[in-house]
């Protein structure tokens, strides 16, 4: 076959670690300030100042006609915010590449409340699906998709697991036009007679197909509809009430529309579509399909985000045991670097995740403008929900304003110092450089510092580096961490540390005539950045132990160099 319980917990401690909590973990959310989430507010403020910029030509069009945004940590919603339209065009002028506005009187603005074609972001659901019914025994990870689906074997697809559709490397192209077949008989007879383009498990491919597959195999094993599936197993029992496939008549005034679907740029001849699943594929089913097709608010979605930091559970409701939500957190492609997915999530993605990507981080985005964003690391979610297809598809490109915003939402996050009030930061820029100089100190033979990071891995890094030459030249010198120890013979940190800090030690050569000079180097490249580095307790010692230069010290600190760094308390 093709309600929100009162309360919410404490801010968590902002350098915390962890990742779905366990049982006894059933936080639900509240609506509250940046500081009772443990958010510093200026960043805040600058993540809807981010987002409102790409209302406006970004660069020629805007990337969307209006947004929702919402982000939270803990139980505390501490940001809701909507911008722009939900509605704002009639249609698309192809010949002038512009949008044909409606009167101002029948334009409709966005609400917290707006409804969203998720696109893509429903695969989440369908894989939730999956991952409840591997819960309860009735589906298995590495069976064989043809063990539910014997037709499936077809074209050389008899090999093809259930975890293969669910990480997308099943060997499926990304799509197939499913729609230009008017039956559903049609449709299958495309399914099963698709050749897989790779062999299975050797490459990693997103593919639309995957999730399709995957909405027949729950059908197929619980007897019920995906839509049913979905009502009865999670928006039931999160209190998730405007979360479905194919919402009636009566939700229109409060959906946002996407886009005028017309040839060439459409597969379908539809006009404005308002209310309707964007999707070609999934119109041509019917509206319900494992890929694309359900509609939902930002506040439902962060329900969705809190119940899976909770580790499956909101309130008096568990759709998911810890285990399992584990599993969706869980990196099974680590033979595809940089392709990193749970079951269901995207992992690590700093292309729409920004800075709140680390190994940990899980999310996925729709492309009508969707996404969301889940960092367990600090307990925090991020949903932004646009209508960047309105009027037309070709208006946007990228991932821009999911990036700014995830940017400022991580940095609301504080990093509080290793010692005392400030610890020295890098910044958050990208294609720059930045400098921590120390002066040369006579008889210094150890280096000692306290280090945090969280960069791009291998485009981003911070470099330890000393001169002997008054600056002219300089050249990395080898450190260890510590917690756990590791050596950096490179004298380079890039990747994440964990979220938090280590303690560095470097020897220093006692035989140069020539007191060395240390600095830190910060480098980030034009795409994506980090969290950034903080720098901390630095000390240079002689043979003795005796701190010959110590920041702790007035004076001492006052004669660090800082180029591109700032004295951050946060």
């Amino acid at each position: 076959m093709i309600g929100t319980v009162p309360g919410a917990a404490a801010a968590p401690d902002p350098g915390a670690g962890g990742g779905p909590a366990g049982e006894a973990r059933r936080t639900t959310l509240a609506r509250g300030s940046a500081e009772r989430a443990g958010l510093l507010p200026a960043h805040l403020d600058r993540l809807v100042t981010e987002a409102e910029s790409f209302l406006r030509p970004s660069p020629t069009h805007p990337w969307y006609a209006g947004a929702v945004l919402l982000a939270g940590r803990g139980g505390t919603v501490a940001l809701h915010r909507p911008i722009g339209s939900a509605v704002r065009y009639a249609a698309y002028d192809e010949k002038t590449d512009t949008g044909v506005e409606l009167p101002a009187d029948e334009q409709i603005p966005m609400r917290e409340d707006t409804v969203f074609d998720l696109a893509s972001v429903s695969k989440l659901f369908t894989s939730l699906l999956a991952v409840q019914q591997i819960e309860r025994g009735a589906l298995v990870l590495e069976e064989r998709v043809t063990a539910y689906l014997p037709e499936f074997g077809a074209g050389g697809k008899q090999d093809v697991t259930v975890r293969q559709l669910l990480t997308h490397t099943s060997g499926f192209r990304a799509w197939i036009p499913l729609y230009k077949e008017p039956s559903r008989e049609g449709q299958l007879r495309l399914l099963w007679n698709e050749k897989p383009a790779n062999p299975p498990g050797t490459v990693y491919l997103y593919s639309d197909l995957n999730l399709i597959t995957l909405q027949l195999v729950l059908e197929e094993i619980t007897g019920r509809t995906l839509d049913r599936l979905l009502r009865t197993e999670i928006t039931a029992p999160l209190g998730m009430h405007r979360t479905r496939f194919n919402p009636p008549l009566s939700w229109r005034p409060r959906i946002a529309a996407t886009e005028d679907a017309r040839l060439p740029w459409s597969g379908l001849d539809r006009g404005m579509v308002w209310g309707e699943v964007h999707d070609e594929n999934a119109y041509g089913m019917g509206g319900v399909a494992g890929h694309a097709g359900v509609f939902s608010t930002a506040w439902d979605l962060a329900i969705l985000a809190r119940t899976l930091l909770n580790g499956g559970a909101y309130g008096d409701a568990r759709i998911l045991s810890p285990a399992s939500v584990e599993l969706m957190f869980t990196d099974f492609n680590t033979a595809f670097p940089g392709d990193e997915h749970g079951l269901g999530f995207e992992l690590y993605q700093h292309w729409y995740m920004g800075a709140m990507a680390t190994p940990r981080t899980a999310g996925h985005t729709g492309f009508t403008g969707t996404s969301l964003v889940l960092d367990p690391t600090t307990d925090s979610f991020l949903v932004v929900l646009g209508n960047s297809v309105h009027p037309v598809r070709t208006w946007r490109s990228g991932s821009a304003p999911r990036v700014a915003t995830a940017d400022a939402l991580a940095r609301a996050v504080p990093v509080r110092p290793a010692r005392g009030r400030t610890a020295w930061f890098s910044g958050m820029t990208s294609a720059t450089t930045a400098t921590l100089t120390l002066p040369e100190v006579p008889g210094a033979t150890r280096f000692e510092c306290a280090v945090w990071w969280d960069t791009e891995p291998t485009a981003d890094a911070a470099v330890l580096e000393a001169s002997t030459d008054g600056g002219t030249t300089w050249t990395p010198v080898p450190f260890t961490t510590a917690d756990p120890a590791e050596d950096h013979p490179a004298g380079s940190l890039t990747g994440w540390s964990g979220r938090r800090w280590h303690r560095l030690t470097a020897d220093l050569s006692p035989s140069s005539p020539t007191p060395p000079r240390l600095r830190w180097r910060s480098t980030t490249d034009r795409r994506y950045v980090g969290r950034g580095v903080y720098v901390d307790a630095i000390r240079l010692l002689d043979t003795s132990g005796r701190p010959l230069f110590d920041e702790s010290r007035p004076a001492d600190r006052s004669r660090i160099e800082a180029k591109g760094w700032t004295a951050s308390a946060d």
